[in-house]
């Protein structure tokens, strides 16, 4: 693994700037970035593609895009150490698995959780924050709740540096609170 090799988590609500935050962090990197798009693309859904090509339209033209839709821990295996990727997001990404089975989500996120941790690229993820309202009245939608929540969590716990955008505003969450491993939960 890369000396310089980084893990960030960038999570908050929706429209809050965090994937516009991101990429200025990849940007920022002078390596050669892979945004990595998570969605499915439903072609019937104009709204959602309109929400796709406002992504691509802000990324320069040098940035490679690749599809992972579930292979994210496959593929984040191959990256180089010259790379940053950036991935949005993981609640997109999580929505691809919500028909899994308990078993098979929990090796698929154990397996994306290893490739964080020794993928040689340096990775930028965007989260969205899930659970500050009221309670989902159904259950798929508390499933994911629960899904994308946990997984946020134990990337955070990887994570070099996580921030939260939120109100207009960027809080790395990093320098001013501490991660709830340090007290074994």
């Amino acid at each position: 693994m890369s000396q310089s090799r980084k893990t960030i988590l960038v999570t908050g609500a929706s429209r809050s700037g965090k994937s516009e935050f991101a990429e200025m962090l990849a940007q920022n990197t002078q390596k050669s970035v892979t945004y990595v798009a998570t969605a499915r693309v439903d072609s019937h859904d104009r709204e959602w593609q309109t929400r796709i090509l406002q992504h691509q339209q802000r990324r320069p033209p040098d940035w490679k895009t690749l599809t992972a839709n579930t292979q994210l821990a496959s593929y984040l295996m191959e990256a180089s150490d010259a790379e940053c990727w950036l991935i949005d997001s993981l609640g997109t990404w999580v929505a691809n698995f919500m028909e899994s089975e308990p078993q098979a989500w929990s090796q698929t996120s154990d397996r994306f959780l290893t490739s964080l941790q020794t993928t040689a690229a340096e990775v930028i993820m965007v989260g969205e924050e899930t659970g500050w309202g009221v309670v989902p009245a159904y259950p798929l939608g508390r499933l994911f709740r629960d899904r994308l929540g946990y997984l946020s969590r134990q990337v955070a716990n990887i994570a070099d540096r996580t921030y939260l955008v939120a109100g207009g505003h960027v809080l790395d969450l990093t320098s001013m609170g501490e991660p709830l491993s340090k007290y074994g939960i």
